[in-house]
């Protein structure tokens, strides 16, 4: 009896090992294969960017989540997952903050309330397409899953633009901020040397009647935010082109025969912290117009990956409030309020983009309450351009500094409301023939008259006032062209020269007076210092100095920078470029490199420069590319409005399979500051065809 009892043990024992450490993936289940309800056909070109035909615009959110699924399906679960609120289950303890932040920000309950009603049928119908894609793809490559994510649903895909959005102004900084150990007052923390540009020129300043248009977002090159290029069409019309991050349905920004589009991070203030007057005799309640209301408290399970299958689940407190969310810490109580809370409509928006055949059907689609933020460059086939500084900007009372901690024990300081569309800075067909936009001011966008009026905007709002170098750069290059052709416009977006007026000449007069030993090797290299010409091409030797030594010290804006850190940083600089180059003056593309796969290429440009590139300093005195010029995208229509454009990707098509040949086909292009054609037109597209595949084919027998 005893053997037989221990033999059980033995097996149970076995069998519990063998479900810990079992892949998860081999758990999938009830996923379709078949994909029967969608009419899609893959077209890869010889550059493997993906062209969906399909006959609905439904069958092409399908395809296109196959195609991205084969180029990116980890990251592309990684997005789902960290929206779920369960990244923490496959990724650990490391991953549980987020998860937090799901539950906290109630990211399910806003989906779940407003998903039915808020979007379309439209909307709907290709967010459950997409996650059909993603199913079918799932279904066919089971060993690629991770685990308890599949199936997904339509609902999953629209609650990852719920969760990415706040993030791109900042509230899981802002988050972070009060998870210090003392309380510590909202600080910025966007850096001048990245960003994105987007320019638009009118038949009035180009040189052949043409309308430009630059899409020329600043993203990372690699994660849940790098772009992926693809190119959508329905029989339904549905005909655009451009990048879109991982999970999306939707073209982001790009164009279509008739129109493009644009972003750029812009800075309002969108995030608000209130301190709560906490009851002493009950910490569950706070004041608010006199009266101590209640703290809504609630469990949040996360369950966390501990090793193998084994994972155990930590039951959070997450309160709420009138505001909002509700965080207590030792140094007080605090809740917070942000822009575009409770709203869906993201791909309700983008979607009415995509499609919009004229600037009305356009600024209608813009006036749809999904994206809280962003700067926005247009043109079109009529020769109409435009910037707009769009934004959900609180309406918020005035007599409270709302760039620090406010009130938060009374009904004054809860805003409702947003300033109407219709209010919105921006500029339209302005007499200069060009708008520009850089990271900066919506009050400086062109020159001559246009431009909106500061005065005219509460400091409520917060909205940004300074120029960086790209925008002094931009206005300088195309304000001083009355004649631009479509080479010129392209050698202005790739230009690589800081302004005169930027921060860069403050810095430089910072390194030049810097308390500097009389070393032979650091004179030397101060005065490269002394005579550069603010050129960050590929040979030029003083960027490297200039850039390696700021970067050590992160960026500080020039007011902030202390002399004898700065002669420091310099030192250093100096002493790294003697170890690893054998010199203290190597070319700028010695230093400035992008690496992939066996490739391992220089690059000029830089931080905020036009043709931005910003790296990661590596241990061998160089650096590797992470952020800056990822997907360009320059869009031209002729006097007769018809669209042509051509496009860069930093890498290429496959983003995770570093055994295809688009893996970094083309870096090289990208290192010499070269674009490609984009095809449009089905014979074109056939002309230059790698492949041609229904979802499932190429793997089905």
């Amino acid at each position: 009896m005893k053997k037989r009892i221990a033999a059980v043990m033995l097996v149970a024992v076995i069998g519990a090992a063998i479900w810990i450490f079992w892949p998860e993936s081999a758990q999938v289940r009830g996923l379709d294969r078949a994909g029967a309800n969608y009419e899609v056909r893959i077209l890869r070109d010889t550059w493997g960017v993906p062209h969906i035909f399909g006959v609905t615009d439904a069958d092409v959110a399908y395809g296109l989540a196959y195609a991205h699924a084969e180029d990116d399906f980890l990251t592309i679960q990684q997005s789902l997952l960290a929206a779920r609120g369960q990244l923490a289950s496959v990724y650990g303890q490391d991953a549980a903050p987020n998860d937090y932040m799901v539950h906290l920000l109630r990211i399910w309950d806003v989906v779940e309330a407003n998903y039915a009603t808020e979007l379309s049928p439209q909307v709907r119908e290709i967010c459950e397409a997409y996650a059909a894609g993603l199913n079918h793809y799932a279904a066919l490559h089971r060993g690629e899953t991770l685990a308890g994510l599949f199936p997904v649903t339509g609902q999953d895909v629209v609650a990852g633009s719920v969760h990415k959005s706040p993030l791109f102004f900042g509230l899981d900084r802002q988050l972070g901020e009060l998870f210090q150990s003392e309380r510590a007052q909202p600080v910025s923390t966007f850096r001048a040397d990245t960003g994105s540009n987007t320019f638009s020129i009118s038949p009035r300043r180009s040189a052949n009647g043409e309308t430009f248009l630059a899409v020329n977002s600043h993203q990372p090159w690699e994660g849940p935010v790098a772009w992926y290029e693809a190119h959508l069409h329905s029989e339904e019309g549905w005909d655009a082109v451009g990048g879109l991050f991982p999970g999306m349905p939707v073209v982001t920004h790009g164009h279509n025969r008739y129109l493009g589009w644009a972003f750029t991070v812009n800075q309002p203030d969108l995030v608000d912290v209130y301190v709560l007057d906490m009851n002493p005799d009950n910490p569950n309640q706070y004041r608010f117009d006199g009266q101590w209301l209640e703290l809504e408290r609630r469990p949040a399970p996360i369950r966390v990956k501990l090793f193998g299958r084994l994972k155990w689940t930590v039951t959070e407190e997450v309160l709420w409030s009138v505001y909002g969310p509700v965080l207590r810490q030792p140094h007080g109580t605090y809740a917070l309020r942000y822009a575009g809370y409770g709203t869906v409509g993201i791909y309700e928006q983008l979607y009415r983009m995509n499609r919009a055949r004229n600037l009305e059907e356009w600024r209608a689609a813009m006036k749809i309450p999904g994206l809280p933020m962003f700067n926005v460059g247009y043109a079109d086939d009529q020769g109409n351009i435009l910037y707009l500084y769009n934004g959900m900007l609180p309406l918020r009372a005035e007599g409270y500094d709302w760039s620090i901690y406010v009130p938060g024990d009374t009904s004054e300081t809860l805003w409702t409301e947003y300033l109407p569309f219709d209010d919105l800075p921006y500029v339209l067909n302005p007499e200069s023939g060009f708008v520009q936009n850089c990271n900066s001011s919506p009050f400086q966008t062109t020159l001559g008259p246009g431009n909106p009026r500061a005065e005219e905007y509460s400091p409520t709002f917060g909205i940004e006032s300074r120029l960086n170098n790209r925008a002094w750069r931009a206005l300088e290059l195309f304000g001083s062209d009355e004649s631009i052709t479509e080479e010129e416009f392209t050698a202005y977006k790739f230009d690589m020269t800081y302004s005169t007026q930027g921060d860069m000449v403050r810095y430089l007069d910072l390194i030049r007076t810097a308390p500097v030993p009389s070393d032979s090797d650091v004179q030397a290299a101060l005065d490269l210092v002394r005579d550069w010409d603010l050129h960050a091409g590929s040979d030029s030797r003083a960027m490297g100095l200039v850039i390696w030594t700021l970067q050590l010290l992160e960026f500080p804006k020039p007011e902030e920078i202390d002399p004898a850190e700065l002669a420091e940083a310099f030192v250093e600089t100096v002493n790294t470029f003697k170890e690893h180059h054998g010199r203290v003056d190597p070319a700028w593309s010695e230093i400035n490199r992008l690496r992939r796969g066996v490739l391992d290429l220089g690059l000029g440009g830089g931080p905020d420069l036009l043709h931005a590139v910003t790296g990661e300093m590596l241990d061998n005195g160089r650096l590797q590319g992470r952020q800056g010029d990822s997907y360009v995208l320059l869009v031209t229509w002729d006097r007769d409005g018809q669209v042509h454009s051509r496009s860069i990707h930093q890498y290429g098509s496959a983003t995770l399979d570093d055994a295809s040949p688009h893996y970094a086909d083309q870096a090289p292009l990208y290192a010499n500051r070269q674009l490609k054609p984009v095809w449009l037109d089905e014979a074109d597209i056939r002309a230059h065809l790698e492949r041609e595949y229904r979802p499932g084919e190429e793997v089905e027998p």
